[in-house]
């Protein structure tokens, strides 16, 4: 068990007992501490984050996973969070956004991921709190890898010294990439999907079923990529004073990012209906060779019943009843059924 991992310990009889739970549990705690830029220390208790924060160079990372309106009620107190706030932590399906409060600034987003087999998108909803020195994150569900956000802060560690700037980039870098990897894995499986359309045994059921599994995935990330193109640029506003000169190219860049892949959802977008689209078109261009193909066969088939009906009436005629008159009742069926045929063959009928 690593030093992040580890139960946290009661020190405080007024934490509550979620917060300490070991295990992957409801309640589940970790925590980080900066000092002058520097990682000094992680995984302590979280009743001693008020104890770390006296420090002016101290900056605090605490995450909860699916916390209960106890622990966020003991962390209101502690860091004079605005009920609103705390309400919308707590509350499934919120849109990303940014609320500016006189103390604070909560921050709604989606971390997404996306089943190459399914091409269904997984959306875990995060909630953050952010103060001058310490940034708290609430997970709704599992599904985000908080090892990869640490590691990430681990890479730009030279950054460390802007402050909570340095842990929200971390934070708002690590989600945007996983708009583009969800989004490239769309692409390619919609790359396959294109080259279905042409398969010499037609696939039009699996094709379209696969064609509304993407647009279904497409609807949703866009929905989720859309507005942060606000919240990424909401950060940026120097009014909100969050971040540091320092970090300014390093948000454009993830705002670049986010522009980016909303561009590419809107033209995944359109190329979903495209493929619907000529998917149809394919099927009414089939059908018609199909029914040219029938006409064409009822034609020839229509001959030798005429002949045979002619020869078969009751009436007196040339050749009834003698050799000549079979062969040539014979002859006028292989002839015009051959010409028909022929014809129908250079036509590209048959």
């Amino acid at each position: 068990m690593t030093t992040d991992e580890r139960p946290l310990a009661p020190a405080d009889p007024h934490t509550p007992a979620s917060l300490c739970a070991p295990g992957h549990t409801t309640g589940e705690a970790r925590t980080r501490l900066w000092r002058a830029g520097k990682l000094a220390l992680e995984g302590f208790p979280v009743a001693d984050i008020s104890d770390h924060l006296v420090h002016a160079d101290a900056v605090v990372w605490l995450d909860l996973f699916e916390p209960t309106a106890e622990d966020l009620a003991v962390l209101a107190d502690e860091f004079s969070l605005h009920p609103l706030a705390v309400e919308d932590a707590l509350t499934q399906h919120q849109r990303p956004k940014v609320d500016r409060y006189r103390d604070h600034i909560f921050v709604s987003l989606y971390d997404v991921s996306l089943s190459s087999t399914t091409g269904q998108i997984n959306a875990v909803e995060i909630a953050a709190f952010i103060t001058p020195h310490a940034l708290v994150t609430v997970r709704k569900a599992p599904g985000f890898d908080v090892d990869a956000l640490t590691a990430r802060w681990d890479e730009d560690a030279d950054l460390a010294g802007n402050g909570i700037g340095y842990l929200l980039y971390g934070l708002l870098d690590l989600v945007c990439d996983g708009y583009f990897v969800a989004v490239q894995v769309l692409d390619d499986a919609l790359e396959d999907i294109e080259d279905q359309l042409f398969d010499d045994v037609p696939r039009d059921k699996e094709v379209q079923r696969r064609s509304f599994e993407m647009r279904k995935s497409l609807v949703l990330l866009r929905r989720v990529v859309l507005p942060m193109r606000e919240v990424v640029n909401s950060f940026m506003r120097r009014d909100l004073e969050v971040i540091t000169p320092a970090m300014q190219p390093y948000f454009q860049d993830v705002y670049d990012h986010v522009l980016r892949a909303t561009e590419w959802t809107e033209s995944l977008r359109d190329l979903v209906t495209t493929i619907l689209e000529t998917s149809l078109t394919i099927q009414g261009n089939r059908l018609n060779v199909i029914m040219k193909k029938l006409t064409a066969w009822a034609a020839i088939i229509a001959v030798p019943t005429a002949v045979t009906g002619y020869f078969g009436q009751n009436l007196l005629f040339p050749g009834i009843a003698t050799r000549w008159g079979w062969v040539l009742s014979c002859a006028l069926i292989a002839a015009i059924g051959g010409s028909l045929y022929v014809g129908f063959r250079k036509r590209d009928w048959l």
